[in-house]
């Protein structure tokens, strides 16, 4: 027997479930002036118990831009907004084609939070996004005390004495280069760095382990979020910080929990790219 309508529930939210390489996102469609959601219902639908549960919220919008066919918002499971999503702009390019407004071959303009982006789909389903030019000035990432640009920016955290790289990718990331991320303590270093003085606007923290010069595994600790099995743009970063300190090649194979991202740098001046898969999980209705 169906459950009675509770009078008291809004009106119905349509979404989307997808993820790339595992980083998981609920796409909503507020084309047309509909407003984005408040950070309680972002919440609420992150939730993993309680909600659909994801990573991340992003939101497809009317484009900004001259020339572009959408624009999309970036909402952290906690109700945080972000300013980048390497792995989102993927699945939002995947939307916006299987919802006609791209087209399906060829490549199209996207705008994120920060910029616009080129994004192009492969015949395998894979998508390539320009990711943009890496920014390391520590005004830029933003990141404290630090007035010139460094491989390695010594930090106490918790007690310890930690090296870490840093860049922004249109978002702060931090690297911490380990022997095996297997064994490292995500979430306890993780944590620390977030919450370290050094970062005004907090930051996404990796560990990486280099592999082969065109292959390292790595685990990113998120803002708003916490550890996930994918992050496009700390894959981005941590391909740059190794890239500068002469660790890596231009193209890159990054390993993560929940899949394989390709990275390629051609230059220090040119912006990186990144490749990798969108997948969609199952449509559904949530009770706003």
């Amino acid at each position: 027997m169906a459950e009675p309508a509770n009078p008291a529930a809004g009106p119905v939210l349509r979404f989307s479930k997808m993820h790339g390489a595992g980083n998981d996102f609920v796409v909503l469609d507020l084309r047309g002036g509909i407003a984005a959601p408040s950070p309680e219902k972002c919440r609420a639908l992150g939730d993993r118990h309680r909600g659909v549960g994801c990573d991340q919220i992003l939101t497809v919008e009317d484009p900004r831009e001259p020339g572009s066919v959408a624009s999309y918002g970036i909402w952290n499971a906690d109700g945080s907004p972000a300013g980048q999503c390497g792995n989102g702009a993927r699945c939002i390019a995947a939307w916006l084609v299987r919802d006609g407004a791209a087209p399906a071959t060829g490549a199209f303009n996207l705008d994120s939070p920060n910029g616009t982006h080129v994004v192009d789909r492969h015949d395998d389903g894979g998508v390539r996004v320009v990711m943009g030019v890496p920014e390391f000035e520590p005004e830029r990432i933003p990141l404290r005390g630090f007035d010139a640009v460094r491989e390695a920016y010594v930090l106490p955290v918790r007690g310890s004495i930690i090296s870490v790289g840093a860049v922004s990718m249109g978002n702060p990331h931090a690297l911490i280069e380990v022997d095996d991320v297997g064994t490292v303590t995500v979430e306890l270093m993780g944590q620390g760095l977030q919450q370290h003085a050094a970062f005004p606007q907090s930051v996404n923290v990796g560990f990486a382990q280099v592999v082969a010069r065109d292959h390292i595994r790595l685990r990113v600790y998120e803002r708003g979020v916490g550890e996930t099995l994918a992050c496009g743009s700390g894959a981005c970063a941590a391909v740059a910080i190794l890239g500068r300190r002469g660790r890596v090649d231009r193209e890159v194979r990054v390993s993560l929990p929940g899949g394989d991202l390709c990275i390629a740098w051609p230059a220090d001046d040119a912006p990186m790219t990144m490749t990798g898969p969108a997948t969609f999980v199952f449509e559904g209705e949530w009770m706003a």
